[in-house]
């Protein structure tokens, strides 16, 4: 998990201190942070190290020109295969990051790069040349991004309060917002608790161009759930092909330059997951459950049985969680309402 953020602007953004949202996101990558500027845009990172460690992968991070620059937060599973066809098109590397394969497949394909990423991902490109902002979010949406237009100058941030910190942008309650919480226990996208700030929704990016006129933003969806074509399987062949994606999916997500772990309930999900880990790990998978003093919330027992199946590194915690204590963090965090009580036990 890392921190994104940055202003664009008609008028020069060189004086602007960027410091103040950085360190409101500090949390999100405690390892390093960066940032890069020309006259009409102002870069942030905080990250959190996963693949290649060292000071090459710092963010903002550009192409061999510096023409592109991008502030990145996620991780793309195929970067692997993605490099080697970068490669074969004659792009030379200067890191082992998955950074860079999105910078080098910005240029190569443009847009498009977006429907060969396989992973989770919310990221900031500024193509210099074309004095172009593009924003862009995985296609359910599990890294966050907001995004406001304040006169002549755009903000975006992974959080809201990275985006509050700037005492400019407004502070106006959406109304449709709060029928949306009380709906569906969420505000979903693009809105969000602040009439104006949004979200960019999932599967989407937005393009903000600098013009003579001012800023033109577009947003746009670049996939959708497709359900066609219809198979005909028998149940072991659906059984079969759902082992093999499931396997495929894990396997992609183990790739990592730190040690890795798995968040094990005992319940159908994270026991197939650390199932397939322990059968796809040359080590002891590293396996950590929460347990609670409540004998009917207390799970401890089913997940210690799996820990057991597959001989796993296991480790338990009892937590008490305070919810009027953390309650406060949990507003700061998520920066508007949202309802999942699951909230307070993962925290």
């Amino acid at each position: 998990m890392c921190g994104i953020c940055g202003v664009v602007s008609r008028n020069r953004v060189g004086e602007l201190d960027l410091r103040p949202m950085i360190d409101a996101q500090r949390h999100r990558g405690p390892d390093d942070s960066g940032e890069w500027f020309d006259d009409c845009c102002r870069l942030g990172h905080s990250r959190l190290s996963i693949i290649d460690l060292s000071a090459a992968g710092r963010q903002p991070l550009s192409n061999k020109d510096g023409s592109i620059w991008i502030t990145y937060n996620g991780e793309i599973y195929n970067f692997q295969q993605l490099r080697k066809e970068l490669e074969d098109f004659g792009y030379k590397f200067r890191t082992r990051t998955d950074t860079e394969v999105i910078v080098h497949a910005y240029e190569r394909w443009g847009l498009d790069c977006l429907k060969r990423l396989r992973g989770m991902f919310a990221f900031a490109i500024w193509d210099a040349p074309k004095k172009r902002l593009v924003l862009a979010r995985d296609r359910t949406g599990k890294k966050p991004l907001f995004y406001t237009r304040q006169g002549n100058r755009f903000l975006f941030a992974s959080e809201l309060q990275a985006l509050l910190v700037d005492r400019t942008v407004s502070r106006e309650i959406n109304p449709s917002a709060i029928d949306a919480y009380l709906s569906w226990g969420y505000v979903p996208a693009p809105g969000t608790a602040f009439k104006h700030i949004s979200k960019l929704p999932p599967a989407h990016y937005l393009t903000l161009d600098l013009t003579d006129a001012g800023l033109e933003t577009h947003v746009e969806g670049y996939w959708s759930l497709e359900y066609q074509p219809k198979l005909d399987l028998s149940e072991a062949e659906a059984a079969e092909m759902l082992r093999e994606k499931l396997t495929e999916a894990v396997r992609l997500r183990m790739i990592s330059d730190v040690p890795l772990g798995a968040f094990l309930s005992g319940g159908i999900d994270s026991t197939i997951v650390v199932g397939l880990m322990a059968g796809l790990s040359e080590q002891p998978v590293k396996t950590f459950s929460i347990g609670f003093q409540e004998a009917a919330y207390n799970e401890l027992v089913h997940a210690r049985r799996v820990a057991d199946k597959w001989g796993t590194d296991h480790h338990e915690f009892i937590v008490e969680p305070d919810a009027l204590a953390i309650l406060p963090l949990l507003v700061r965090h998520y920066g508007e309402p949202y309802a999942d009580s699951s909230a307070v036990p993962t925290f």
